[in-house]
């Protein structure tokens, strides 16, 4: 196949889903060095590919407003028919992408799974097999990329800053009182209590408990971060009284979040996309899983960095999960003692040696 590509990526969801697909445009870049590449993702999620030096543009797919309805699907359709790409690697199916992608003459489209709109559209599609063996979610991206010739294996995830993001990131924390150059021994450590409950997670009093216990045991500066429909959370820790917090729910852009994680000396949060963020700035992460097929760690973990998993107890799923992973609040499963536990032990590793 020539190298001289038109290459379109598709990844029109969540955080995570986004910093995952980021293995897979490497992977593109390396099998087709001369191609032109691009990416397509929802406006809110932008930040994660800026400056990412395997891509040759970012295109926008706003479906709630400036796409929206059949004014907007043509747009669309005629900005994509401008760059003229013959290849499209659609991740996350959607009827309105997969009619979009044919109407906008894109010779090769490939997606996933077997969808009646994906057979009128005429597109080829790759198998996940029911998911059996269980891979990565990074590995399935890269199984579209395999279709039209890419052989790379490699999962690390990756997000680029500009030295001045993470200038900026400090100065927000030493305008909260915080320094990350740990001169006295400490760890600034993010917490980060949401995740649009798009996996198992705790509610925030548990996030607070954890808090409270990490502030008890060590000289740390704790951050908490979330986004601006998580604003509520702020007032438990706010209520510890405790001046090494910094409150920053609802007050970053995506980008200073980036920026700021790269500042942590190690992330706890549930799986959620801040994790995959720090992943891929190499920041280690504590993180809480499920282990249901759909929400498991060898499914949607962190990759490329040191790492934590917590799960529950072996039986817990069978005698106490709710039966919904994404209400499941892991109560009675994982306490915050165990994770601090963790956390304690992530950073007794970043001690330098004496």
């Amino acid at each position: 196949m020539s190298e001289h590509r038109r290459i379109l990526v598709i990844r029109t969801d969540r955080i995570g889903d986004v910093v995952l697909a980021t293995p897979l445009i490497r992977a593109l870049r390396q099998t087709f060095p001369s191609a032109f590449i691009a990416a397509m993702v929802r406006p809110h999620t932008k930040d994660i590919l800026l400056k990412n030096p395997h891509l040759n543009d970012i295109l926008l797919d706003d479906s709630e407003n400036e796409h929206r309805g059949r004014g907007g699907f043509w747009r669309q359709v005629k900005t994509l028919r401008r760059y003229k790409f013959d290849t499209a690697l659609l991740l996350l199916p959607t009827e309105r992408l997969a009619w979009m992608l044919l109407f906008a003459g894109i010779r090769t489209r490939i997606s996933v799974g077997l969808i009646l709109y994906e057979v009128l559209t005429f597109m080829k599609t790759v198998s996940r097999h029911k998911y059996v063996p269980l891979r990565h979610e990074a590995d399935y991206c890269l199984d579209l990329g395999r279709a039209i010739g890419v052989q790379d294996n490699n999962l690390a995830v990756e997000v680029f800053l500009l030295d001045s993001a993470r200038e900026s990131a400090r100065d927000i924390l030493r305008s909260r009182g915080i320094s990350n150059e740990a001169r006295d021994g400490s760890f600034v450590v993010g917490i980060h209590p949401g995740g649009g409950k798009s996996a198992p997670n705790w509610h925030v009093e548990r996030y607070v408990e954890l808090v409270d216990l990490l502030l008890q045991r060590d000289n740390l500066r704790i951050v908490v971060t979330g986004s601006r429909h998580e604003k509520d959370f702020s007032e438990p820790f706010r209520r510890l009284g405790s001046p090494r917090i910094a409150d920053l729910i609802g007050q970053l852009t995506l980008g200073e979040l980036m920026a700021l994680i790269s500042h942590y000396a190690v992330l706890v949060s549930a799986s959620s996309g801040p994790m995959h963020i720090a992943a891929a700035l190499k920041v280690p992460t504590v993180s809480m899983f499920c282990p249901l097929t759909a929400c498991a760690p060898r499914l949607w973990g962190p990759q490329g960095n040191v790492a934590e998993i917590v799960l529950p107890p072996e039986n817990y799923c069978e005698h106490q999960c709710p039966g919904d992973p994404h209400i499941c609040a892991f109560e009675g499963g994982i306490d915050p003692t165990t994770v601090a536990d963790r956390v304690m032990e992530m950073l007794a590793r970043l001690k330098p040696k004496s």
